[in-house]
């Protein structure tokens, strides 16, 4: 998913961006160990979007935000997995801040394809 968003976002200046996915033995899984890392490689002091795709994910970083773990700022978006990480990849490459990134992202849940 990250690779895709980067693709789709490329031609211009790119935000940052890091997957965080799977245990740390490499298997399925949450690692919040992952997370951590993979969020303080993307923060540049502007708060740091974080999608989450299944249950395990969203409930580690929710516990991360409530234990003061993650960058300053950081939030969990509520969007789809895939289009709202599009989205959001997308608009902070163009500069819009963490709460345009976020209302983008979230508003990929009306996107139809029919």
């Amino acid at each position: 998913m990250a690779e895709l968003a980067r693709g789709l976002a490329s031609g211009g200046p790119m935000t940052a961006v890091a997957a965080a996915g799977g245990t740390a033995e490499g298997g399925l899984g949450t690692s919040a160990e992952r997370i951590l890392a993979a969020a303080r490689e993307v923060d540049r002091g502007a708060g740091v979007a974080l999608l989450a795709d299944l249950g395990s994910s969203v409930l580690t970083v929710k516990s991360l935000l409530a234990e003061g773990e993650l960058p300053p700022g950081s939030r969990l978006v509520d969007a789809p997995f895939l289009e709202g990480a599009v989205a959001a990849v997308v608009t902070a490459s163009a500069g819009a801040p963490l709460p345009v990134v976020e209302s983008t992202a979230t508003e990929a849940y009306t996107y139809r394809k029919t």
